[in-house]
């Protein structure tokens, strides 16, 4: 049996309701943490086989699979 490893946590900046951030989506949001975290971890993204990532408050157009694109969008390997 495997064992799991938490090897970094990033977090997102804090932003006003319609401010800087607004015009930033989610997934490129957090694919800016997850490329920072590989990074801060030292890890070849190819042996990362998990991405755990919580949003809230997604509704409308950002109502997807935010840690699942972001991962994607980070540069992780399809998987």
């Amino acid at each position: 049996m495997s064992r799991a490893v938490v090897l970094s946590a990033v977090r997102t900046p804090i932003g006003r309701y319609g401010g800087a951030l607004s015009g930033v989506r989610p997934d490129d949001l957090a694919a800016l943490v997850i490329r920072e975290a590989v990074a801060r971890a030292g890890v070849p993204a190819e042996q990362i086989e998990d991405v755990w990532f919580g949003a809230a408050n997604q509704a409308g157009e950002d109502n997807r699979n935010v840690a699942r694109m972001a991962a994607l969008l980070a540069g992780l390997p399809e998987s």
